[in-house]
Order: C-alpha cells, then sequence, then structure tokens
C-alpha cells in the first residue's frame, strides 16, 4: 500500500521552530521530487516547499524563503520541512506530496503534478 505520513506537527508559539517528516511506505521515495503544501481555514491549498529527487533543487513559497529550509533522506524513505521563525498566519494543515519528475533536478508547484499525498499533519502558531 502506497501512504506518505507526515508528523511533527502541533501547537507552538509565534517565533518558534518546527520540523514536520513524511515518511513514505510503499513507494521508492528517491526516484519522486517531493513538496510540501499547506491548506488554512477559508484559504486555498498552496505551495510550501518542494525538494528534487536528486535533493540538488529547492524551491520555497516567498512566504517562507528564509524561514524554512526542505531535507530528504532517501535511505530512510524520508522528507522534512524545518520552518523557523514561525508567524500565526502558518497556521494550516501541511502536506506532503510526491511528484513524478522528468529529471533529477525537476520540481512542481501545482498540486495537480502531484501523484500521492499523505493525510497532513496540523500546526498551530499562536501569538
Amino acid at each position: 500500500q502506497v501512504q506518505l505520513v507526515e508528523s511533527g506537527g502541533g501547537l507552538v508559539q509565534a517565533g518558534g521552530s518546527l520540523r514536520l517528516t513524511c515518511t513514505a511506505s510503499g513507494i521508492t521515495l528517491s526516484t519522486y521530487a517531493m513538496g510540501w503544501f499547506r491548506h488554512a481555514p477559508g484559504k486555498e491549498r498552496e505551495f510550501v516547499a518542494a525538494i528534487s529527487w536528486s535533493g540538488r533543487n529547492t524551491d520555497f513559497a516567498s512566504s517562507l524563503k528564509g524561514r524554512a529550509t526542505i531535507s530528504r533522506d532517501n535511505a530512510k524513505n524520508t522528507v522534512y520541512l524545518q520552518m523557523n521563525s514561525l508567524r500565526p498566519e502558518d497556521t494550516a494543515v501541511y502536506y506532503c506530496a510526491a511528484h513524478l519528475p522528468y529529471s533529477s533536478s525537476n520540481i512542481a508547484y501545482t498540486d495537480a503534478a502531484y501523484d500521492i499525498w499523505g493525510q497532513g499533519t496540523l500546526v498551530t502558531v499562536s501569538s
């Protein structure tokens, strides 16, 4: 069974940090580019970050640039999203997703490009 499972969400004060983890089973994550998206109440789901299957190419939403890093450990079939200096507006359910890329550096920015999704983990940032 193909599955992505996110963990690491929770309640944190503004200015704090969280590391989200996405662990895959039933697939070999090293063949996929990975992304993180978030969905806040009353808003559309939005792109947060992505990493190529090689790990050499990453990108972030402008709202998170300088505050987040994305990394992967293909040996552990795991992807991480480290978020620092969290703000109340970062409150959302965060999803990881897997995208079959056409090259080692390819990443995708739209949710339609992603083939496999996790169930999400809730991040709540209090002011």
